[in-house]
């Protein structure tokens, strides 16, 4: 029996050093880590924002994946990264300061960091970022959280 209470308690800590350590990595690591925001991560060094997004936060970032940076009108993505100051625009109109959950959200208008504000809708059990849904939710890093997210937010 005390053998089981041993092998019980070993197995907790286990558990709770697993969880810790996912949420040890902050946004920009926890999305290298992911695989599927190679273009997200490209795009954030090209606008020179990996500094700011490894920083304290808190910061709740909309995530684009890959495939979501695909279905942009050809030549859009090669034209952004040309354009320093309307790259950096672009990323930081996904970016909202402080830590919102998928549980916090109801309609509401947030400011983003770029200055604009997002219409964000949580209805029938999903989130909506102005026309982009929320595929997967509440990923937390040491210094925020991400959603990611099917589709490209475009500032207005």
């Amino acid at each position: 029996m005390k053998t089981l209470k041993i092998f019980a308690l070993t197995l907790v800590c286990a558990c709770a050093t697993l969880g810790l350590r996912a949420q040890d990595k902050d946004i920009v690591d926890t999305a290298v880590a992911a695989g599927n925001f190679t273009t997200l991560v490209k795009a954030v060094q090209a606008a020179g924002l990996v500094d700011t997004l490894k920083g304290p936060g808190p910061f709740t970032v909309f995530a684009p994946t890959d495939e979501a940076f695909a279905k942009l009108p050809a030549g859009t993505l090669e034209s952004l990264l040309a354009n320093k100051d309307q790259l950096k625009k672009v990323l930081l109109y996904h970016v909202l300061s402080g830590k919102v959950m998928a549980a916090d959200v109801h309609t509401m208008k947030a400011k983003t960091v770029e200055g604009s504000s997002a219409h964000i809708v949580a209805r029938n059990g999903s989130v909506m970022i102005d026309k982009a849904k929320v595929v997967q939710a509440d990923i937390v890093c040491s210094n925020g959280v991400i959603h990611v997210i099917d589709s490209v937010l475009m500032p207005k």
